[in-house]
């Protein structure tokens, strides 16, 4: 169907509120994207993975190479979906409306939303974690409240969890504007601090021994090849949520350098930059304490300090803050909003969210391994058809031309109403492509391809999109100009938006 047929300026109210319009304000400069990722990619969790590539035998430099392989992968998916989510002005579910259908869309928002929803459970029961340690150093009486269970948590531990909660929603229901200026002045930058003075404190305390080139557990040549593959896949597999939804970011940018020198210095730069402090750390715990510590946290208690403590403690409660913004909270508030506009916009949806994840009781999500591995290790293998029918779906079939004002209308005349809101050729392309990404992923007699099944997601969803809707393709090259809306608001708030026309596509 045409993409040029146009929307009056009369949104449909199942569709459409003003936080899933066009965005009323682009002040998320190259620092703002990049002070995202550094929120994002400074987490325990990747701390532990490029310090567990070098506990299984992989070389400190090899490690660097193959995440640096990876996340540069990741660099260029993250400038795609960029380039559309800035073009167009809208949050990942109203985007999803082209490919999908104007209803259509839920489908691949609510995916998102569980698995943000839980991973904002688990995120946010592990700062809290960090706040129990944290009261009893300061008041040691304290313990005696965090021996008993109610639930699945301790007094001390429910206390911790609610104060933790309680913060969060505080913070981050007072909209994406308030969202970017706590990020760009606090969830990155003061990891960072922590992280270098204790990559040198071991450094000093290891006389400076530490090999970049040696094995840990002198794993051969051919092995060492293979588990770097594994973990450039690994490395793609774990952003490809924010892939996902990642115009729910660039959206606010003033233009396309913001997003791709953001990219730039927050993902291949940045991300690799922290793997090299934290293999480097690992290696120091080591030679002073003996053991490869694979947790920041831990480091800081053996250095039994309380001053380092509390600073340690403050600093990665920041830190798991500060990922939960951005990779568990924004998604799912904008993909509960695209459910009901009318009655829910992002606040409300964010406090859904934020309900929920106490609700799942992420404690025991994070405890039970059957749980992680199979529910969400069975959504995150949807990822890849998910992330493929988009970017297809924009570049290969739209050629960049996008309708912004239909994605809001839902009466048979609108370019993405299809049938009764869905588009067959994206449930087509996707539940074949996941059902075999899943069984790939979970099925034990596939573990030597599971680290991969997101690359034949990604494969088998986009072939089946492209091939169901080529006769829909647009022929012509890729524009670059903003895309303009009657949705739009005009004013100071979009006056300052420049465009500047690339002379190739990046």
């Amino acid at each position: 169907m045409e993409d040029s047929v146009s929307a009056p300026n009369n949104p449909d109210p199942r569709l459409y509120n003003e936080d899933l319009g066009p965005a009323r304000e682009r002040k998320w400069g190259t620092y703002s994207i990049f002070a995202l990722w550094m929120s994002d990619t400074h987490a325990i969790s990747n701390y532990a993975f490029a310090s567990s590539l070098f506990v299984i035998g992989l070389p400190p430099w090899e490690v660097f190479v193959a995440l640096l392989v990876g996340i540069t992968i990741v660099y260029g998916f993250m400038n795609r979906m960029g380039h559309a989510g800035h073009r167009t002005g809208v949050p990942f579910p109203v985007l999803a409306r082209a490919s999908w259908g104007v209803f259509g869309a839920n489908i691949p928002a609510l995916i998102r939303a569980i698995m943000a929803v839980a991973w904002y459970g688990i995120q946010t029961w592990l700062a809290s974690e960090a706040l129990v340690l944290l009261g009893i150093q300061i008041a040691p009486g304290l313990a005696q409240y965090d021996h008993n269970s109610i639930l699945g948590l301790s007094t001390l531990g429910w206390i911790a969890f609610l104060v933790m909660w309680g913060l969060q929603a505080l913070l981050l229901t007072r909209g994406m504007e308030f969202i970017r200026r706590i990020q760009d002045f606090a969830t990155g930058p003061v990891v960072w601090l922590v992280m270098v003075a204790l990559a040198i404190w071991l450094l000093v305390k290891a006389d400076g021994d530490i090999s970049l080139t040696k094995s840990l557990t002198g794993l051969g040549g051919g092995e060492q090849f293979h588990q770097s593959v594994i973990a450039v896949s690994l490395t793609v597999a774990t952003f490809l949520t924010l892939v996902l939804n990642y115009a729910d970011f660039a959206r606010f940018t003033p233009d396309h350098r913001s997003y791709r020198r953001g990219n730039l210095l927050g993902l291949p730069v940045n991300f690799t930059a922290f793997a090299v402090v934290s293999v480097l750390m690992t290696a120091g715990t080591i030679a002073v304490f003996g053991d490869a510590i694979s947790d920041p946290v831990e480091v800081i208690h053996r250095i039994d300090n309380p001053w380092v403590t509390v600073i340690g403690a403050l600093s990665f409660m920041i830190a798991t803050v500060g990922i939960n913004v951005v990779a568990n909270f924004v998604s799912p508030a904008y993909d509960f909003a695209n459910l009901v506009p009318k009655y829910l916009n992002f606040k409300r949806g964010g406090m859904i969210t934020a309900v929920l994840a106490i609700v799942v009781m992420p404690w025991k999500l994070y405890s039970s391994p059957v749980v992680i591995q199979y529910f969400l290790g069975a959504l995150g293998a949807f990822l890849g058809p998910l992330v493929a029918i988009l970017l297809v779906d924009y570049y290969l079939i739209r050629r960049g031309r996008i309708d912004v004002d239909a994605l809001f209308r839902a009466d048979r005349a609108g370019a993405y109403y299809y049938r009764k809101g869905f588009n067959p050729n994206g449930i087509i392309a996707f539940v074949p492509a996941a059902v075999i990404c899943a069984v790939l992923a979970l099925d034990k007699d596939f573990q030597d391809v599971a680290p991969f099944s997101w690359v034949f997601g990604l494969v088998i969803g986009g072939a089946l999109y492209y091939w169901r809707s080529a006769a829909s393709r647009v022929v012509g090259k890729l524009d670059h100009t903003m895309i303009a809306s009657e949705l739009a608001p005009s004013g100071p708030d979009t006056a300052q938006v420049r465009e500047e026309v690339p002379s190739t596509e990046h």
